[in-house]
């Protein structure tokens, strides 16, 4: 009897899991580098990036700061953003963060 509420309680786990926003973000690096990856933990995931435990990129490039970040609503659609902001050219990449800042801002007020 005991086996059945083990299996409900394991897919009520995934079910939340699957659930969970996944995030799209932009990091400053301290020698001005970018960086782009995705997490559904964004704070935590900065944490981890700052303590040198994160990307090996960012290791090497304490601090790093969220410039940028986008809710995707699964892992294969936040794939695929990370990807193609991946392949844009730097002054694009600065252009999304100068636009994400400035609706941050509008928001704000």
């Amino acid at each position: 009897m005991g086996r059945p509420r083990e299996t409900e309680q394991r897919l009520v786990i995934s079910k939340t899991k699957a659930a969970a926003d996944w995030q799209v973000y932009i990091l400053e690096c301290g020698d001005g580098s970018l960086y782009t990856g995705i997490t559904t933990a964004l704070d935590e995931r900065l944490l981890t990036h700052n303590k040198g435990i994160g990307a090996k990129y960012t290791r090497g490039r304490l601090p790093v700061r969220l410039v940028y970040s986008e809710t995707a609503p699964d892992r294969a659609i936040a794939t695929q953003r990370e990807m193609a902001i991946k392949k844009l050219p730097r002054p694009k990449k600065l252009s999304l963060i100068d636009s994400f800042t400035a609706t941050d801002k509008s928001s704000a007020s």
